[in-house]
C-alpha cells in the first residue's frame, strides 16, 4: 500500500474529491486507484479564510502498476502496515488472574487476557454501566450520593462521563487496536482515523457493554459491587486478596492480580501503603472548569467560517509557561458539553466535564489546571498529594453551601478587571455558589491562574472574557500517587502488577487502555 499526507479539501467537499485529488499527488488516472482507507484526518484553521479538511491515505493501485514509482514527495511514502496482535499464552496457571477496576485498564487488560484464553476474574466495586447511569443522573437531578457508584467508580471508569475522548500524547503500536475494538463495539468507526477521536458519553456506555459481553463470552467472570480491601502474601508473593460484597467479605486465592483501581479509590491507596506496597507522590494538577458560550469557541478558532454546517464544533487546547517556572494549562475540552457534578465521597465537592457525541450544546468548558510538584503539596508522604485534594473538596463543599452546590466566580471578579461582570449561566446540574475562589485555593494556584488566564486569550480570543465562569474545583484530572513497579510491571510484592492512570502510568482512556495490555501481556510473561 502507499501513503499519501496532506491531503486538503474544502469544507464540505467529499470522499469523490478525496479519491481525485490522492491520484493527482500519485499522477495516476482516478481508477488506477482499487482501494482508498483514511487513516487520519484533521482540521487545519491556521488560516481562517483557508480552512482545509486534512486527510492522510493509504491506498492500493491496479496490478498493471506493480512497477509504479513513487513521486519524489514528502507527502507520500510505502505504507507501514504494522498492526498489534495478542501475545499467545500457552501456559495453564493453576489461578486465573484477578483485574481490580473495569474502567479503561481493567477493561482492555481483561479483553487482554480473555482472549488469551485464560478466563479472567474481574472485580468492581461500582455497578454496570446501566444500573451507574441511573445513579448518577439522580444525584446530578439533586438525589443522594452512592459512594460506590458514581462518576468515578463503576463499569467503564471515569472516563465514562467526560465525553470519551481518545487523543493521546503516547505513540503505541497498541493504540490502532484499541481504537478498533471500540469502534467494534459500536463507536462510530471515524474515532479510527480523527486526529482527535471521541466517542461520547451517549454512546460510550453501550461501547462499555458490548466489551462487557465479549470478556462475559469468552470465559471471563465480572463480579460487581465488589470492593477490594486487602491482600495475602507469602514469602513475598501475592497468596490471595480480600474482597468486600454488601457486608460479606470473603478471600480469593490470586497470585496474579492486575490492580486498576483508577485515580480517586483513596481508600484502596490508603489500604495499600498500610499493607507496605511501596508508592510515592507523583505531580498532578489542580484548577478549575471554566466555561464560555461555544459560539464563542467557534469565531475564535474558524473566524467567518464559524458555523459551517462541515466544520465540527471548535475545540482548543492551551498552556502557558511563566517567567518564575509556573504553568497552567487547559484539559479535557468539551466543545457543546456541561461541567458536571463528579465527587465519590460524601461531603466533598469536585468538577469535571463532559460531552455527548453529537457536541450540540450552547455552553463550551475544560479544565484550566495549575501544574503542581510534590514539594508543593503541605504534607510530604507518599499520599500528600490526595490529602490536599480531600482538603480543597472539603472546603468547596463547605463554600458551596454542604448541598453540593460548587463554588464559582466570573473572570472578571476573580482577577478583579470588572467584578460586576454578569456570570455565564452555569451548566453544573447541582448549582453553583458565586464566592471569591481565592479562598479556596492556596496562592500556589490562584497566582498562577491570574497570571495564566491574560496570556492565555491572547492566545484563544474570549478566552478571558469576564463573564466566563470558573467553577471549582477540579481536583482528579490524574492520581496523584504512583505505586512503584518494575520493568516487569510488577510491585515488590511479586505477582501485583499496578495499572493505569490509578497507578500513575496513564493519562487519559486511550494511555490507560495501552497500559492494560502491558499489563495483560506482563501477566502472560510472567506464567511463561
Amino acid at each position: 500500500m502507499i501513503r499519501v499526507r496532506d491531503i486538503g479539501l474544502l469544507p464540505g467537499q467529499g470522499e469523490e474529491q478525496l479519491w481525485q485529488k490522492t491520484a493527482k499527488m500519485l499522477r495516476v488516472g482516478r481508477d488506477e486507484i482499487t482501494s482508498l482507507i483514511i487513516r487520519r484526518r484533521s482540521v487545519d484553521a491556521r488560516k481562517k479564510q483557508e480552512i482545509r479538511i486534512m486527510y492522510t491515505v493509504d491506498v492500493t493501485l491496479r496490478p498493471k502498476n506493480r512497477n509504479y514509482h513513487l513521486p519524489k514527495d514528502a507527502k507520500i511514502s510505502k505504507a507501514d502496515t504494522k498492526y498489534y496482535k495478542i501475545p499467545t499464552c500457552t501456559a495453564s496457571p493453576k489461578q486465573r488472574p484477578v483485574v481490580v477496576g473495569f474502567g479503561p485498564a481493567g477493561i482492555f487488560a481483561a479483553l487482554v487476557l480473555a482472549r488469551a484464553g485464560l478466563n479472567p476474574l474481574v472485580i468492581e466495586r461500582g455497578d454496570p454501566v446501566e444500573l451507574r447511569q441511573e445513579k448518577v443522573n439522580n444525584f446530578w437531578n439533586g438525589g443522594k450520593l452512592d459512594t460506590e457508584s458514581n462518576v468515578q467508580f463503576g463499569e467503564g471508569g471515569a472516563g465514562t462521563f467526560s465525553d470519551g475522548k481518545l487523543n493521546t500524547g503516547i505513540n503505541d503500536i497498541r493504540i490502532a487496536w484499541v481504537l478498533d475494538q471500540f469502534a467494534g463495539a459500536g463507536a462510530d468507526p471515524d474515532i479510527c482515523y480523527d486526529a482527535k477521536p471521541h466517542i461520547g458519553t451517549d454512546v460510550l456506555s453501550k461501547v462499555v457493554r458490548n466489551l462487557r459481553e465479549e470478556i462475559l463470552s469468552l470465559g471471563g467472570e465480572i463480579r460487581f459491587g465488589t470492593k477490594l480491601v486487602g491482600l495475602k502474601e507469602q514469602n513475598g508473593k501475592l497468596s490471595a486478596i480480600r474482597v468486600l460484597c454488601g457486608d460479606v467479605e470473603e478471600e480469593i486465592p490470586c497470585d496474579k492480580l492486575i490492580l486498576a483501581i483508577g485515580h480517586s479509590a483513596r481508600d484502596t491507596f490508603r489500604m495499600l501503603l498500610a499493607q507496605g506496597i511501596p508508592m510515592e507522590a507523583k505531580p498532578f494538577s489542580m484548577g478549575v472548569r471554566i466555561e464560555h458560550p461555544q459560539e464563542m469557541v467557534d469565531r475564535a478558532q474558524y473566524g467567518e467560517m464559524a458555523g459551517h454546517p462541515h466544520l465540527p464544533v471548535a475545540d482548543y487546547k492551551l498552556s502557558v509557561h511563566l517567567p518564575d517556572g509556573g504553568s497552567a494549562y487547559t484539559f479535557c475540552m468539551c466543545p457543546g458539553g456541561t461541567v458536571v457534578a463528579a465527587t465519590s465521597e460524601e461531603g466533598k465537592v469536585c468538577t469535571n466535564g463532559m460531552s455527548n457525541r453529537a457536541r450540540d450544546g450552547v455552553h463550551a468548558n475544560s479544565a484550566l489546571l495549575v501544574s503542581l510538584n510534590p514539594s508543593d503539596f503541605p504534607d510530604s508522604s507518599p499520599l500528600g498529594g490526595m490529602l490536599w485534594q480531600e482538603e480543597i473538596e472539603k472546603n468547596a463543599y463547605k463554600m458551596g453551601g454542604s448541598t453540593y452546590a460548587a463554588p464559582a466566580q466570573t473572570v472578571g471578579s476573580f482577577l478583579g478587571t470588572d467584578k460586576d461582570a454578569t456570570a455565564l449561566p452555569s451548566t453544573y446540574q447541582r448549582g453553583v455558589t458565586l464566592c471569591d475562589l481565592h479562598d479556596l485555593f492556596p496562592k500556589r494556584i490562584t497566582k498562577v491562574l491570574e497570571e495564566a488566564i491574560p496570556l492565555l486569550g491572547k492566545k484563544l480570543n474570549g478566552f478571558d472574557s469576564p463573564s466566563a465562569l470558573m467553577t471549582a474545583p477540579e481536583t482528579r484530572s490524574s492520581s496523584p500517587v504512583r505505586i512503584l513497579r518494575n520493568d516487569g510491571k510488577q510491585s515488590s510484592l511479586l505477582g501485583l502488577f499496578p495499572c493505569g492512570e490509578g497507578a500513575g502510568y496513564a493519562g487519559g482512556i486511550t494511555s490507560a487502555a495501552v497500559d492494560g495490555i502491558l499489563c495483560a501481556e506482563a501477566v502472560m510473561a510472567s506464567y511463561e
